[in-house]
């Protein structure tokens, strides 16, 4: 799957939502990096009865959503002219996830699952968080939830098995893999490799592609990407016990492995801060000193 890159200068509403259909019911979207810098990828599941969207995107500026829930429409159209009922879920919580959420909430048949603890886990039928994993029919289609908390502590990853497509939001994708807990981290990481080898995950698909095909990053909320790596990532037993591993020897502030960098981005702010307040100390030091200097030259 090919993406439009996005733009150094970005004209406002010139860069459009995009839709690449996996299959005929599987829909992968994408808001550009001119929408937003975090570029999403949503996730559209079509059931016999009811569809499924995981996030709802980045941003709640009325032009941009009224051209994503029209796309997202156009594939709940049945042939007798009715409209297949849809339901709007998220893989964490994050504002970059969940900005879409009113516009999907003003149209016909259409629920909107919360984003907070209580209302996600009593929908989808958690009894025993993050050690169970529900699963929510579509009619003729069941997707199984996997809790992956670590990144978000309500984080969720959507698997379909028809596809053997795991749906990992901000949980493993080509980028920057956000740690806020670590410990929960490597546990859900230990239940994914279990969860990879019971269903025969086939590929992982991220929320974001933040990447190059050369190895890099992207700068934070760029607006372009250049010959993007593909979101796709494998989750064979090796590809899940080098990220074990990878969290096990994380130095608790940044490491870059192959396909993806692990980012503690709480310790990194402490890093940063206390960085800050020495180079203020010693310019003070420095300024009291040169004062000092200055009077002790005679005049």
């Amino acid at each position: 799957m090919r993406w439009d890159p996005g733009a150094e200068d970005c004209e406002p509403y010139a860069q459009k939502t995009e839709a690449r259909a996996f299959d005929e019911t599987t829909i992968v979207i994408r808001q550009n990096p001119c929408v937003d810098g975090e570029a999403p990828l949503m996730y559209l599941l079509i059931g016999e009865e009811r569809a499924l969207l995981i996030d709802s995107g980045a941003t709640d500026d009325p032009r941009l959503t009224t051209e994503l829930t029209g796309l997202v429409s156009g594939y709940l159209a049945r042939p007798d002219g009715s409209r297949l009922p849809l339901v709007v879920a998220h893989t964490h919580g994050h504002q970059d996830h969940r900005s879409g959420d009113d516009a999907f909430a003003a149209l016909p048949l259409t629920t909107v699952v919360s984003h907070e603890s209580e209302g996600m886990r009593k929908f989808f039928g958690f009894r025993q968080w993050p050690d169970d994993q529900p699963r929510f029919d579509l009619g003729g289609r069941e997707v199984v939830l996997l809790p992956t908390p670590g990144h978000h502590e309500d984080h969720v990853a959507f698997l379909d098995p028809r596809t053997r497509l795991l749906f990992s939001g901000d949980f493993y994708l080509p980028g920057r893999l956000l740690v806020h807990d670590m410990e929960a981290y490597r546990q859900s990481v230990r239940n994914l490799s279990e969860f990879a080898a019971t269903w025969g995950i086939r590929w992982a698909l991220g929320a974001h592609i933040e990447m190059g095909a050369n190895g890099k990053l992207y700068s934070c909320g760029a607006s372009f990407h250049p010959d993007e790596r593909p979101l796709q990532m494998s989750l064979a037993g090796n590809e899940v016990y080098m990220l074990s591993m990878n969290l096990k020897d994380f130095n608790g502030f940044y490491s870059r492995e192959a396909g993806y960098v692990i980012v503690n981005p709480v310790h990194n702010l402490i890093a940063a801060s206390i960085a800050a307040l020495l180079v203020l100390v010693l310019a003070g030091w420095w300024l009291r000193r040169w004062r000092s200097n200055r009077r002790s030259v005679p005049g």
